[in-house]
């Protein structure tokens, strides 16, 4: 049995193509509505499963092609993050099958196609793994910095989030590590070639300037929706990650930024000496972005993924305070009265002190003075 696959997110595309092929069902893909009716013709599939949201012509484009111009009767599923009722009612009375809402996981999506169309005729081996692989509602691209993680990094917990979270690509920065950070990275990549990048910096230039990087890297995928960026240590989880992305797909917010605040029900830690320099360090913060936030200094970001090209197209001008950077540059262009409803800061859940921090107590003392210079710089 043929089916046919549309959709203008490769990283869908593709996980949805390798579930369906595995099964036994022989899958053609196009990542446009013009690609997928021209693949209609020549490929005569048994099903077609497009999404709605597409550019140039949408998937509802796509179903009067087939039901109008095509006077095919094929069974059509759409699978999309769009709610929309009207769109969904005007899916069924053009005369598709069934409606499917992302996020939605590959065992939900395989289940409805066997319904539809039955079991492939030679069906493979069960897929033995009963863990919901998500097809998420929209692509994330998230920018991880390295510099000498080679013992920190844990590559079983970043294989298992793309291997569940489908709709997610990790961008590793190599930020010109002298120890072995780029051969863990190139192992942790095998096999997740799709889901994981390296980018790789031959000199060390720093976090602000790896980050930067790896997000104008990410900004050149189409596919992406959102753009953030996490700690290599994963001081803060994929949890509380996602978390920060659900905030953003239902809000108006231009950045979701996680907050380590402590209080009832999360797990928060710090060294004792680093949270009172840290508390010291914020006070000072806030009286130069003359803003209430509380912890702009957390390593875990999402953004929409046009604020990702606006704040980050030129270099930082201080290598570890790039964040309250971005909030200044945001206040710049957006103005202060309108800028403070386009961030969020949302509290962590979790976030433990990981040991091997690349910054030093002195280092510390010095990000005083990167303040002052922020200060006159953006002021």
């Amino acid at each position: 049995m043929k089916i046919l696959a549309i959709d203008d997110q490769q990283l869908i595309l593709m996980s949805l193509q390798k579930r369906l092929v595995e099964i036994g069902y022989d899958v053609k893909t196009a990542d446009s509505g013009k690609v997928g009716v021209e693949l209609f013709k020549s490929f005569s599939p048994d099903l077609v499963i497009v999404d709605i949201n597409m550019p140039g012509m949408s998937g509802l484009d796509v179903v009067k092609h087939i039901r109008i111009i095509e006077d095919s009767n094929i069974p059509i599923m759409v699978m999309s993050g769009n709610t929309d009722e009207k769109i969904i009612i005007d899916g069924f009375d053009l005369g598709i099958d069934d409606y499917m809402k992302k996020p939605v996981s590959l065992n939900e999506v395989t289940a409805r196609v066997k319904r539809i169309i039955g079991n492939p005729e030679k069906e493979s081996v069960a897929i033995a793994s009963t863990e919901a692989q998500m097809l998420q509602q929209y692509c994330v691209g998230v920018v991880i910095p390295c510099y000498n993680e080679e013992d920190r990094l844990s590559g079983t917990e970043f294989k298992e989030f793309v291997h569940n979270n489908l709709g997610y690509h990790l961008c590793f920065v190599n930020d010109g590590s002298t120890d072995n950070t780029l051969k863990v990275l190139e192992e942790l990549r095998v096999g997740n070639e799709n889901k994981i990048s390296i980018y790789n910096c031959e000199k060390n230039g720093g976090k602000a300037e790896a980050v930067r990087q790896g997000v104008l890297h990410l900004s050149k995928d189409s596919q992406l929706d959102y753009i953030g960026y996490l700690d290599a240590d994963l001081s803060t989880d994929f949890r509380d990650f996602d978390d920060l992305v659900k905030t953003i797909e239902k809000s108006n917010f231009k950045i979701v930024s996680g907050s380590r605040m402590a209080r009832m029900g999360a797990d928060i830690t710090k060294e004792s000496a680093r949270a009172i320099i840290s508390k010291t360090i914020n006070l000072i913060i806030r009286s130069i972005l003359k803003m209430p936030f509380n912890d702009t200094q957390c390593g875990a970001k999402i953004m929409d993924k046009e604020i990702a090209s606006l704040v980050f197209n030129k270099s930082f001008i201080t290598r570890w305070l790039f964040d309250v950077e971005i909030f200044m540059r945001m206040r710049k262009h957006y103005g202060k009265d309108k800028v403070v409803h386009l961030i969020c800061e949302q509290p962590l859940k979790r976030w433990i002190h990981a040991d091997g921090s690349k910054l030093s107590m002195s280092d510390s003392v010095k990000i005083v003075g990167q303040l002052a210079k922020i200060a006159i710089h953006y002021n």
